[in-house]
């Protein structure tokens, strides 16, 4: 067999093959969507509706996105598009704080990620 580590290799192909036959036989898809829309959307809405700098929570299954605003009217970004240094400043702090309290986020510009594990259940994600 031919094929480069990156480029189709027949062993990436069959990890591949065998993950995706794993994801179909437990689940894992639909159990996402369902945590996602039952958990996950509700909770996210529910800090969005608390906080005047969330302009919106926005996701599908278990990738979600709360994206930080100035002003939630006009939607003025927290941080500006490639902001670093004292313009990221803000969004720093909420990372760090959510560090500080064992979450683990991503953050990009004005966003804040939140993309838990896909095995993750339902009490563990709240």
């Amino acid at each position: 067999p031919g094929g480069l580590t990156y480029s189709g290799h027949p062993l990436a192909c069959a990890s591949a093959a065998a993950s995706i036959e794993i994801f179909e036989e437990e689940g894992i898809v639909e159990r996402a969507r369902h945590i996602g829309e039952e958990v996950a959307r509700p909770a996210l809405e529910a800090l969005a509706s608390n906080h005047p700098s969330v302009g919106e929570v926005r996701g599908l299954g278990l990738f979600w996105a709360i994206e930080l605003v100035r002003d939630r009217r006009t939607r003025e970004p927290l941080v500006p598009f490639n902001g670093s240094g004292p313009d990221a400043a803000p969004v720093a702090e909420v990372v760090a704080a959510c560090k500080k309290r064992g979450l683990l986020v991503f953050a990009h510009f004005n966003r804040i990620h939140v993309v838990p594990p896909l095995t993750i259940s339902a009490d563990d994600l709240l």
